[in-house]
């Protein structure tokens, strides 16, 4: 097992799973880490603290029954606002404090944050020496490409960035005006782990562990972050970890096994958000588990269309068990 360090802590493995809005919350995390993710990085919170009290930032800075090391991003442009962000964060259980640098979206890019950053080295700069300085874990920056086709700067981010402190840094194959348009290019990814003495992990497209492995050998990256794929195939993290220390393909797994793991993760969902708000959220994972599992898209479209009306955990429950129950047989003749 390959092992890369985000200063004293040992990593163990090269499949990492992404900061997603909305997605990547504690029950998601906890879950790609049983399945064999490195390193799980939470949900992005602004470095506006006094903004901290909604529903959505508690529920994204919880560290109670995190079954892991606890990542969790933050996004701002104003230095001393995000040192002070960064200090609040280990405050409530932080092992690792992550800067965005690498968001498109507008509503952040707006604000002179995520990507928008990279325009301005300087304050690059002192945000980053401001962050390290007043934290007591490692900071880690995820960063794209540059901020346009013709403004590639990742190598010039990345020395900044070494010299500032950083212990670990992830760059996504595009700049922030490709936004996820086109594919993603490993080629300065590569460039910044040449020109550095940082860990990199390489972000962008990576889709299987084919991929995985062609886009470690390309760029010499300490590991690969995973994001969109791991969308109702949180078992992408074990497929990559078993390709890459094998060499051969695994098997999907069986429809039992896709049941029992997303009862499981319902149940995580109604846990931590509570049961009207856990079946809301319910709703957009158990359409991503239906779209990679059940045998075509009349089986999806049929299964969502019965699953979104629901109101009680119950009622969820018993639908996933008589929708696995119907196809479960349909798997055992194919087979």
């Amino acid at each position: 097992m390959n092992l890369f360090h985000i200063g004293p802590y040992a990593i163990e493995g090269r499949a990492v799973l992404a900061p997603m809005a909305g997605i990547s919350d504690q029950p998601f995390r906890n879950l790609c880490r049983t399945q064999g993710a490195a390193l799980a990085v939470s949900e992005m919170v602004t470095s506006q603290t006094h903004l901290w009290q909604s529903r959505k930032s508690q529920n994204r800075l919880k560290s109670d029954g995190e079954n892991g090391l606890r990542s969790v991003q933050i996004a701002g442009s104003e230095p001393t606002q995000m040192a002070e962000a960064a200090k609040a964060c280990v405050d409530a259980g932080a092992h690792i404090v992550d800067i965005n640098m690498g968001c498109p979206a507008k509503k952040v890019c707006n604000k002179a944050a995520g990507s928008a950053l990279l325009q301005d080295e300087g304050l690059v700069n002192d945000i980053l020496q401001a962050v390290v300085e007043a934290s007591l874990v490692p900071v880690t920056l995820k960063i794209r490409t540059g901020w346009d086709t013709n403004n590639k700067n990742a190598c010039r981010i990345a020395r900044i960035a070494q010299d500032a402190g950083i212990q670990l840094l992830t760059v996504h194959g595009r700049t922030r005006a490709c936004r996820f348009n086109g594919e993603a290019e490993y080629s300065t990814i590569a460039a910044v782990v040449t020109e550095t003495d940082l860990p990199v992990i390489a972000n962008g497209d990576i889709n299987s562990p084919e991929k995985a492995q062609q886009v470690l050998e390309q760029t010499g990256a300490a590991a690969v972050m995973i994001g969109r794929a791991t969308q109702g195939n949180p078992w992408l993290f074990q497929q990559i970890n078993a390709f890459l220390a094998t060499g051969e393909k695994a098997q999907q797994p069986h429809l039992a096994e896709v049941a029992q793991t997303l009862l499981k993760h319902l149940n995580a969902m109604y846990n931590f958000y509570g049961q009207e708000h856990g079946v809301r959220i319910a709703r957009k994972h158990f359409a991503w588990y239906m779209d990679k599992h059940l045998p075509t898209q009349e089986a999806v479209k049929a299964a969502r269309r019965q699953f979104n009306p629901l109101l009680l955990p119950q009622e969820q429950l018993k639908l996933v068990r008589t929708l696995f129950t119907e196809h479960l047989p349909l798997e055992e003749e194919a087979a």
